[in-house]
């Protein structure tokens, strides 16, 4: 399914959910449940057959259909002659200044104090690395990652911390309060206060062209992960969430975490993980996933040796959802899946696709 490009403005209005940015991109039909092991198996293969591009340079990858309007930033950043890391900067910007993404940046939903807090991080091919966790008030925590890369000699900072920090460099930092979504979906969760996450929630409360009223379900969560490789060869990659839907105070996800959400190795590829943190957390899949193209596997292989990794180590994979996309110095791409109905966009200079990732379960 191909999209226009189309520039996606920045808002005027100092709280981010003002008004919506209009993507106008079509949504992606529904597969139905395959009724037979046989009809499975060719859904597998159509996925993966339709999941196989050409090598392609320069090639902008991304989470979930909220990637679509952050690849086209991202890639007018690369044919204004930014940098893989500047692109990966700028596309991700796109969908935390989005006021109906309820997964990301300030709109995002709350943790169980009605509070939002954010988590990022960013990484380029010298390996250089930064990122900010349980950030309050920070509209875009992502330049505030590449600030801690380029500007500190740490990798991560926390909360207070880093807004200290971000005060500093001049960030402006914004009051705390819930867009008029999340303050709905907070205040309707606060009458069970029952926390259960829904797999694949993140195509209902997240995406170009998906209406305001689409959006939402009982607990979401998710991010958006972005890897770039620019004409000149240099890999990056970004990650930025306000995490899951009403998380206990305090919890951080593996989107800032180098090695879980995001990893870039310059002289191999680059990975980044989108779904349930905790199981990512616990395999590093990214990391993983640059290893095995490291030793010789496609990035299409080492995404389903991730994969594999995840479920292995994570019983009852029917009950979460991980997605991973991975590309190679070379511009070969893959994506893969826990389970059905994990969906990315890829961009070249020229065409912007979504795609339906195949899955192992």
């Amino acid at each position: 399914m191909a999209f226009g490009a189309v520039a996606a403005p920045l808002l005027a209005s100092r709280e981010p959910w003002a008004r919506a940015d209009e993507h106008g991109a079509a949504n992606s039909p529904e597969l139905a449940v395959p009724s037979t092991p046989e009809a499975l198996s060719q859904e597998l293969a159509a996925a993966r057959k339709a999941s196989a591009f050409p090598p392609a340079k320069p090639l902008v990858l991304s989470t979930w259909r909220h990637g679509v309007p952050a690849n086209e930033a991202a890639v007018a950043t690369l044919k204004a002659g930014g940098t893989a890391l500047d692109a990966a900067e700028a596309g991700v910007m796109v969908t935390e200044r989005d006021p109906e993404n309820l997964s990301v940046g300030l709109a995002g939903l709350p943790d169980r104090e009605g509070i939002v807090t954010l988590d990022a991080s960013i990484m380029d091919h010298d390996g250089r690395a930064g990122g900010v966790c349980f950030v309050q008030g920070i509209r875009h925590p992502i330049a505030l990652a590449r600030r801690v890369m380029e500007k500190t000699p740490h990798v991560l900072l926390a909360g207070a911390g880093a807004e200290q920090f971000a005060r500093a460099e001049g960030f402006e930092i914004l009051a705390n309060e819930l867009s008029p979504g999340a303050r709905r979906r907070y205040e309707a969760w606060l009458e069970e206060s029952h926390y259960e996450p829904v797999v694949n929630i993140e195509n209902q409360t997240s995406g170009a062209g998906r209406g305001a009223s689409l959006r939402g379900g009982p607990d979401d969560h998710d991010t958006i992960g972005m890897i770039v490789l620019d004409g000149d060869g240099r890999l990056a990659a970004s990650c930025t969430t306000s995490g899951l839907g009403f998380k206990m105070h305090g919890r951080v996800g593996d989107s800032p975490i180098i090695g879980a959400g995001i990893y870039v190795d310059g002289e191999v590829g680059a990975a980044t993980c989108t779904g349930l943190g905790e199981t990512v957390l616990k395999t590093l899949a990214s990391f993983l996933a640059v290893e095995r193209m490291r030793a010789g596997d496609s990035p299409q292989a080492a995404c389903e040796a991730a994969i594999a990794r995840v479920i292995a180590k994570n019983p009852d994979p029917k009950t979460y959802q991980v997605g991973i996309l991975a590309i190679d110095r070379d511009g070969r791409c893959g994506g893969f899946a826990v389970q059905k109905g994990f969906d990315f966009a890829r961009s070249t200079l020229d065409s912007t696709s979504l795609v339906d990732a195949p899955w192992a379960v």
